[in-house]
């Protein structure tokens, strides 16, 4: 399977790779930031 491949060092390091992963983690952090406070606000502060 895909996930379960080691690393090839001969393979080219990308740029865009790069900075594709980087916005991807920030859009999943935003994105349970958000239902987080949308819990908080309907539970906690019962708005």
């Amino acid at each position: 399977m895909y996930f379960f491949r080691k690393k090839d060092d001969n393979r080219p390091k990308s740029f865009n790779l790069k900075v594709m992963h980087t916005i991807n983690a920030i859009a999943i952090i935003m994105f349970l930031t958000a239902i987080l406070w949308k819990l908080f606000n309907v539970f906690i502060l019962k708005k």
